[in-house]
């Protein structure tokens, strides 16, 4: 039986950069992922954080030419309400970065992931599917559909919502459900976006503008979804005008692209992230609504925390309670994104004047406070970053006064 060091099953975007990281972080890896079988046709949106994992790992500078930098970022009070709060923006020039990360077709990263692990001489990839798995204590071992079978010391699930390793380790799940779906589009625009991103709170949802290259925008549209599943059947031409209409013709005349696709809203997550020889990244572990740009670069630090775990003595075994020191690293970060994401989600819902006034000052606030704002964008771009910038700043302050 062959036998290697680290199995990661699952071939989406979190599973292939996962395979690449533990690869090179000097780990033997079997990639279980069978070939995509349809155009991914949507887009990410990866912070700066992200940004410089990909780029330790050699991958951003191909990656560059098909992204857009979000320089800034406004959020619109698109409600008629009676409270309605004022319109903020973040600018990344604030926070002392050119960009607070970039937004790109999904497919232009998958066909880079795709040319990095066959390319990779670490990483041996099964195209089967998983059929079973089996955990003991000192193993992981995979049959695949082929018949095939093959042994690892640790397993990382990355194989998405039904997750079979999630399954077959006795892990559960919290499942729950929005009434709203999302509307996920690429569309062309007369006037040119400055790279900006705008995000218009509706009371159905957000409506989020990301710029891509060019003179073209990616959105996600968060709607009722009878409304939704009827703007679905309309001519391109005739949704183009209704996207303008809600974006206030910011962008001029939108001509909205092929490949409009609608997506329901739930969100998951898993009781545990990790335990013993097996952890679970991505949608295996988390899943929630694409609002704040927050699901990819969750899962980014899903893997930088495996490569941590798993590479830092590449040299000795994979220590058989890995999954358990993943678990203990991941659950707070995990913990409080999806918290975060539910809460600002059902306060755009909730007809409530209590909750609509909060959101409302919370929004007065950032947009009348910079350092707190300041403190919000680098806590948005890397969790952490905000409170170990606090010194610094207030020495660059103390500085300013003596001079």
């Amino acid at each position: 039986m062959k036998t290697f060091e680290i199995a990661v099953i699952g071939g989406g975007l979190a599973g292939m950069i996962a395979a690449i990281a533990l690869a090179r972080g000097g780990r033997s890896v079997a990639l279980v992922a069978s070939v995509a079988a349809k155009e991914d046709r949507r887009t990410t949106a990866l912070m700066d954080q992200s940004i410089r994992f990909l780029d330790r790992l050699t991958l951003w500078d191909k990656l560059r030419s098909a992204a857009a930098p979000l320089t800034s970022m406004r959020i619109i009070d698109g409600t008629d309400r009676l409270l309605r709060a004022p319109t903020t923006t973040f600018r990344a020039a604030e926070v002392g970065l050119d960009a607070f990360g970039y937004n790109f077709p999904n497919k232009a990263l998958t066909d880079i992931l795709e040319a990095a692990t066959a390319g990779e001489g670490n990483i041996s990839r099964f195209t089967d599917m998983a059929e079973s798995i089996e955990i003991s204590a000192e193993r992981v071992s995979i049959t695949l559909a082929g018949g095939e079978t093959f042994a690892a010391d640790f397993a990382v699930g990355a194989d998405g919502r039904g997750s079979k390793l999630r399954e077959t380790s006795g892990i559960g799940v919290r499942n729950w459900s929005y009434p709203q779906s999302a509307m996920v589009l690429n569309f062309a625009h007369s006037l040119p976006h400055q790279n900006i991103s705008s995000e218009f709170h509706t009371k159905h949802g957000p409506f989020t503008q990301v710029p891509l290259p060019g003179s073209r925008s990616s959105l996600v549209w968060v709607q009722d979804p009878a409304e939704a599943a009827a703007r679905m059947e309309l001519p391109l031409a005739e949704l183009g005008r209704l996207v303008e209409a809600q974006m206030q013709s910011m962008l001029g005349k939108v001509d909205v692209e092929e490949g409009v696709q609608l997506w329901p809203l739930s969100g998951m997550m898993a009781h545990r992230f990790g335990k013993g020889r097996i952890a679970l990244i991505g949608e295996a572990a988390h899943v929630f609504p694409p609002i704040g740009a927050q699901g990819l670069n969750l899962s980014l630090r899903d893997i930088m925390a495996l490569v941590d775990i798993l590479c830092d003595r590449a040299e000795l075994p994979v220590p058989a309670d890995a999954g358990d020191s993943f678990d203990r690293k991941r659950r707070a970060d995990i913990m409080t994104r999806t918290a975060s994401v539910d809460l600002l989600n059902r306060s755009l819902l909730s007809d409530f004047l209590p909750v609509q006034m909060l959101r409302a000052a919370g929004l007065h606030i950032l947009s009348a406070i910079p350092p707190l704002r300041n403190l919000v964008m680098r806590e948005g771009i890397e969790p952490g970053r905000g409170f170990r910038d606090i010194p610094d700043s207030l020495k660059e302050k103390l500085k300013r006064k003596k001079a």
